[in-house]
């Protein structure tokens, strides 16, 4: 990946390339419901050194372009991104505007958390981009305005969430690598929180819980894998080589391991023609040191007024 031309007028008129890192919840459970309906959780998200590259091109007409191949049936005014780029020109009252293509290497409904993360990596870049300058906790509310996940992407730091995910404390976690799996499986979110298999009434779990090492799996695994055959199969095959997991409400799986070697060892022991491969885990995300390298876009007389 690429840092951005350094130059305002460089920013303008060229494509700049930021990452947008994939996540994993190592855990996930419902201890309830919020009075308007809404599922409270606790998960612990670990941010990973693999996902989307978000390319970005300032506009000086204040239209937000979207580029590339959108998601099927989805409109471009309701793209993630796009909604974005046009939330923070409304709260910032910038004038300037934007061209987005993401490079997508996240799988769509794979609960690594591809469209939470591409507009987070939106708002950020942006913001240093334009010149708005809101910073971390002024964005982290616009990003929930957009998902749940999206804050944690903005934060950019490894968090142990509750409430509907907004509510962050940041962990520190070991180093590991992934085993990951996409079995190719999208289920709508609405449709799982709706299951009536679904345990919504967990026990609370605690931080001291997680770092202990006691298990407190994922409410949408017994979901998914009664319903879905082939996220079912990707559990028995993963569980030859470690302990498989599901990651989110979606239907990707992972094991972790304490080293590359062993990772790369359990993903040479799995049967062929699933779509495997590894990731690390990080402790920060790669998107705020870029971010706090870049130099504003110049507005002119309008920006100055």
């Amino acid at each position: 990946m690429s840092a951005p031309s350094s130059g305002p007028e460089a920013a303008a008129e060229r494509w700049s390339e930021w990452p947008a890192p994939a996540k994993l919840n190592l855990f996930l459970r419902i201890p309830g419901r919020r009075a308007d309906g809404y599922h409270l959780l606790q998960t612990v998200f670990r941010l990973l050194d693999w996902g989307d590259t978000v390319r970005l091109r300032v506009r000086r007409d204040a239209r937000v372009v979207r580029h590339g191949s959108p998601l099927a049936g989805l409109a471009d005014a309701d793209d993630l991104t796009v909604r974005a780029a046009t939330l923070l020109q409304s709260v910032s009252g910038s004038p300037l505007g934007a061209d987005i293509a993401i490079d997508k290497h996240i799988p769509v409904g794979g609960g690594f958390g591809g469209g939470s993360s591409d507009a987070a990596t939106v708002l950020v870049a942006l913001d240093a981009l334009w010149g708005t300058r809101l910073g971390e906790d002024r964005l982290a509310a616009l990003a929930l305005q957009l998902g749940a996940d999206v804050p944690v992407f903005v934060r950019g730091r490894n968090a142990w969430a509750e409430g509907i995910g907004e509510q962050l404390t940041p962990i520190d976690l070991p180093p590991a690598w992934y085993l990951l799996v996409n079995p190719g499986v999208h289920v709508a979110t609405a449709e799982l929180f709706q299951s009536a298999e679904l345990t919504r009434d967990a026990q609370p779990a605690t931080i001291a819980d997680f770092v202990s090492g006691k298990t407190l799996g994922n409410a949408f695994e017994p979901v998914l894998r009664g319903r879905e055959p082939a996220v079912d199969a990707v559990f028995a095959a993963l569980s030859q080589v470690g302990t498989p997991h599901l990651t989110g409400s979606g239907s990707g799986c992972f094991v972790e391991f304490a080293s590359r070697e062993a990772a790369e060892s359990a993903l040479s022991a799995l049967p062929p023609g699933l779509d495997a491969w590894l990731a690390a885990g990080l402790d920060h995300s790669p998107l705020h040191g870029i971010a706090g390298r870049t130099k504003p876009v110049t507005q002119g007389r309008r920006q100055e007024a």
